[in-house]
This record gives structure tokens, C-alpha cells and sequence, in this order.
């Protein structure tokens, strides 16, 4: 029950990701550090000192990993494939889904922006290699719905 309301909060925050990242196509830090916060006090007052401590370091590892990817890929490509705001956003969602839940996490928001690709292919936009696309508000609805089969014991 303790766990709830932060992630009726984690919900709402999501949302707002999901709002501003396809209307501006950025995610705020503040809205990155808000996630990774309540990520922390949840852990906190379910657990121990230790747990926090141990969820902010898989969310560090998680942000270096994807950060060196973005890099990889800019050198090879000479674009940027993700942005920085998806960066810190995964980083945020470590902390909330471990180094274990990240892959889901993953793989709801590429299969999710895929299809979101397809329909916009369908509808008649042309897609090409250099098409932008938001990609916070797919790992926004990943990590909600990863951090809600979390909370079911999945």
C-alpha cells in the first residue's frame, strides 16, 4: 500500500513527460529529477538506507551506459539517435526499475514507438533516417507499465 501513492505520482510525472516531450520534444531535468527522486524516497520508505544507495547506483550505471551508446552512435552516424533528456530519463528509470527491469522498459517503449511509426508511415507521413521522433513519452508508458508488473511481483 506504501507503494501507491509514489507510483500515482510516478503516473502523473510520466504524463507530463509524455505531454512536453512531444510538444517541445525535450524532457525537462527538472521533470528527470522529480522522477529519480520519488524513484529514491519510495525506495526508502520501503526498504533501507542501502536499497536507495544501491537504486541510485544501477540508475548511474544505467544513464553512463546510455550516454556512451549516444555517444557511439553519434560518431558513427554524425546525428544524434537519442537525446539527452532520454538519457537521463533512463537513468531516473533505473532507480524505479533496477538493472533487471530496464529491459522491459526497453522493449515496451521501442515496440510501442515502432508501431507509433508505422501509423504515422501509414497515415501518410514520410518517414526517412533522419525523421525525429519523441522518444520520452514511449519509455514514459514503458516505465509505468514495467514499475506496475514490478509492484504485482512480475
Amino acid at each position: 500500500m506504501a507503494n501507491l501513492l509514489p507510483f500515482g505520482l510516478l503516473c502523473i510525472l510520466c504524463a507530463a513527460i509524455a505531454w512536453i516531450d512531444l510538444r517541445d520534444g525535450i524532457i525537462p531535468d527538472w521533470l528527470n529529477l522529480a522522477v529519480a527522486t520519488l524513484g529514491l524516497f519510495r525506495i526508502m520508505i520501503t526498504g533501507d538506507l542501502t536499497a536507495a544507495f544501491e537504486a541510485l547506483g544501477e540508475g548511474i550505471v544505467i544513464g553512463g551506459i546510455f550516454w556512451l551508446m549516444r555517444r557511439l552512435y553519434f560518431a558513427y552516424r554524425g546525428i544524434q539517435g537519442l537525446g539527452l533528456g532520454d538519457v537521463k530519463f533512463l537513468a531516473a528509470a533505473g532507480i524505479w526499475a533496477g538493472i533487471p527491469g530496464i529491459p522491459m522498459v526497453l522493449l515496451i517503449g521501442t515496440v510501442t514507438a515502432l508501431a507509433g511509426a508505422g501509423v504515422m508511415q501509414l497515415s501518410g507521413r514520410a518517414l526517412t533516417g533522419q525523421t525525429s521522433l519523441s522518444f520520452g513519452p514511449f519509455l514514459a508508458g514503458g516505465l509505468v507499465v514495467t514499475a506496475a508488473f514490478q509492484q504485482l511481483g512480475f
